[in-house]
């Protein structure tokens, strides 16, 4: 397992566009330390190499997939009556991303 270091930290943090303090890091460490920690802990159970790995939490998930058939849909002038603006078929919505207009 790779050790987390300053260097790795500040490398997925730029992966991740995100721009961290050398106090962040540290505190990035330090929770990755305790993590890491806990984690070692399974190693100090009995025989645990050989429990098989588990597909689902529930032993007895049983699952069945549907039929996929088509179904009419709602037509699109009774959902556009909710709707509080339209142009056409069109929803307006307020702009949330970038500057005015």
């Amino acid at each position: 397992m790779t050790k987390f270091s300053k260097e790795l930290v500040d490398d997925l943090a730029k992966k991740l566009l995100i721009g961290l303090s050398s106090e962040e890091n540290q505190m990035v460490l330090d929770e990755f330390a305790i993590i890491d920690e806990n984690l070692s802990k399974v190693d100090d159970f009995e025989n645990i190499k050989d429990v098989s790995p588990m597909t689902h939490a529930l032993d007895d998930f049983v699952f069945s997939l549907r039929e996929d058939k088509a179904s009419d849909s709602v037509p699109i002038e009774d959902l556009l009556k909710n709707c509080d603006q339209i142009e056409g078929r069109e929803v307006e919505v307020p702009k949330v991303v970038g500057g005015e207009n």
